[in-house]
């Protein structure tokens, strides 16, 4: 492996985002210590239910939040703010919404939606195409609308949801981006569509060495997409690494759960969580997951004598990398 190949295209080192509170309330730790790496020419799946700071750790990912504490940083070098930097920035790391329609504006024709990026960077944004048709043709074909120019001039409404899906793909690929952060991609679309989206990630990297990061709820999708996975709760990872390691041995009992209701989890009783969705503005003591651990509960950790240091104990903040670690006190570092 070279050592460019080696090095993480982007990353979050020890990010901290905070929200202050409205009316008197505490403020909300959205991101509370997060590190992670995307490395060239993989896909990475952000998991995690509702609330864990998925959608936060996406949009701090495109300059869209400022970290509180920490940085992003894209090819080793710290993100700056500046109105140039970021522009230029957002050139390298483009979004992926989970609602195409919602993504398109329904007065432009799919060419005009497409054509809109390379409008605002200018000609650098053109490269080798000369003009911007020809680098908007090719992006649809890259997205796999094909022959491309049959789809100029329609619009949103009348095409099919994979198609809408495939133009917001487009719309990122004309600038030819280095990574994707892809914020539950296929949530809205039909099963029989889903496959059809993935398929074409893979391909994307395969083909192109694009780089993504998706973020979901769904382990199955983490399955079928993903080189790595990390799982996130109450904005912390708390279980990261390779996609066969973590789904099919998983040790965090957050993950477990999680798997037991996937479509992975082969027929077993799906692991039902006690106690109250997280709360970003009350992050417990000790394990943040410990108020809802079914390994408290059930007393196996009490059995292996940790239960006080789950009550009290913080477990700590994974590292980034490519290797595969658990914030458990199950699994203490040093076994």
């Amino acid at each position: 492996m070279s050592t460019a190949a080696s090095l993480p295209v982007l990353s979050a080192c020890g990010v901290h985002v905070t929200f202050p509170g409205r009316r008197g309330r505490e403020s909300a730790r959205a991101l509370d210590g997060v590190n992670l790496d995307v490395y060239p020419s993989e896909i990475l799946a952000l998991v995690g239910e509702s609330g864990c700071g998925k959608t936060t750790l996406a949009r701090t990912l495109l300059g869209l939040e400022r970290p509180s504490a920490g940085d992003v940083r894209f090819a080793g070098v710290p993100l700056a703010y500046s109105p140039r930097s970021l522009r230029t920035y957002r050139r390298r790391v483009q979004l992926v919404l989970q609602d195409p329609m919602g993504a398109l504006n329904p007065r432009h024709t799919v060419y005009e939606a497409v054509a809109e990026g390379l409008r605002i960077h200018g000609a650098e944004a053109l490269g080798s195409f000369g003009d911007e048709a020809t680098k908007v043709a090719d992006a649809l074909s890259r997205a796999g609308l094909r022959p491309p120019e049959r789809f100029f001039p329609r619009y949103p409404h009348e095409l099919s949801g994979g198609q809408r899906q495939r133009v917001v793909i487009a719309g990122a690929l004309v600038l030819d981006p280095q990574v994707i952060v892809a914020d539950e991609p296929v949530a809205s679309l039909d099963a029989s569509v889903r496959g059809e989206i993935l398929k074409l990630l893979l391909g994307l990297r395969d083909d192109s060495g694009l780089s993504a990061l998706v973020a979901t709820h769904d382990l199955g999708l983490a399955w079928n997409v993903a080189d790595r996975v990390a799982v996130m709760y109450l904005g912390r990872i708390v279980e990261a690494g390779p996609v066969e390691t973590i789904l099919r041995s998983p040790e965090h009992p957050y993950t477990r759960a999680l798997l037991s209701v996937a479509s992975t989890a082969g027929g077993n009783p799906p692991v039902i969580l006690s106690g109250e969705a997280p709360d970003p503005s009350h992050v417990p003591a000790g394990c943040r997951f410990h108020p809802r651990c079914p390994a408290l509960a059930s007393g196996v950790a009490a059995a292996a004598g940790i239960a006080e240091a789950c009550r009290s104990v913080d477990p700590g903040v994974l590292p980034g990398g490519r290797g595969a670690g658990v914030a458990c006190h199950l699994y203490p570092p040093s076994s």
